[in-house]
């Protein structure tokens, strides 16, 4: 019998490159997507992408889109029980697994497995230490494609915005910029590639610059 697995799911490119690993992987079984949205602004926090686009990437992908919303100036408290309440309806389900994106940073993967030991669940970490130079290889060599949504003024400028991760991108990163951009340097959207049914087409919208960041707002073309 498959491991039923919830993803916790932001949307960008290691989330999508996870969520491949284990739809190809026979041991596993995902029944979800859950993101986290800016309950304000109805955006994924940190990314700053729309609900109403989340919910057509989750449906090209083929997966139930689940939400959990939490404060504009959202607490780790709030989170934590926001999402320990989220988790044990899962438990109660069956679903004993919450699967993460995340590739290197250790404080953050402690957290994660604490707060899901405390209700008798575990995490699996499917792109755990691996090289992310290798990683963004593999992501452009499957044929996926992301969009640049959000980067951090530390490293980039707005013009930085709407690029998408292709080999020229990866190339051009500012020295000591992480090839995925694990330390929250960028994000991005992904939306094509082999876990969706078909492609989104999406356009760049507005710019705005919160708090040390550049987002921009994709939308879906009609």
């Amino acid at each position: 019998m498959k491991e039923k697995v919830v993803f916790c799911w932001s949307g960008g490119k290691d989330s999508a490159l996870a969520l491949h690993r284990l739809l190809c992987d026979d041991a596993y079984e995902v029944v979800a997507l859950l993101t986290t949205y800016n309950e304000q602004y109805q955006r994924v926090s940190m990314h700053g992408i729309s609900l109403a686009l989340s919910e057509l990437q989750a449906r090209s992908i083929g997966l139930t889109l689940d939400k959990v919303f939490v404060s504009e100036r959202s607490s780790n408290e709030e989170y934590t029980l926001k999402m320990a309440e989220r988790m044990l309806a899962y438990k109660e389900q069956g679903v004993r697994t919450v699967a993460f994106g995340d590739i290197f940073l250790e404080d953050l993967r402690l957290w994660r497995e604490e707060n899901l030991a405390q209700i008798g669940m575990r995490a699996i970490f499917p792109l755990w230490k691996h090289d992310t130079r290798a990683l963004m290889d593999e992501f452009i060599g499957l044929g996926f494609a992301s969009r640049v949504c959000c980067v951090s003024e530390q490293h980039f400028g707005e013009n930085a915005l709407g690029r998408d991760v292709d080999r020229d991108f990866i190339e051009s990163l500012p020295p000591g910029v992480d090839p995925c951009g694990e330390n929250g340097e960028f994000h991005t959207f992904a939306y094509a590639g082999p876990i969706f049914k078909e492609p989104l087409t999406i356009q760049t919208g507005r710019r705005v610059y919160r708090d040390g960041f550049w987002f921009c707002d994709l939308l879906a073309a009609n």
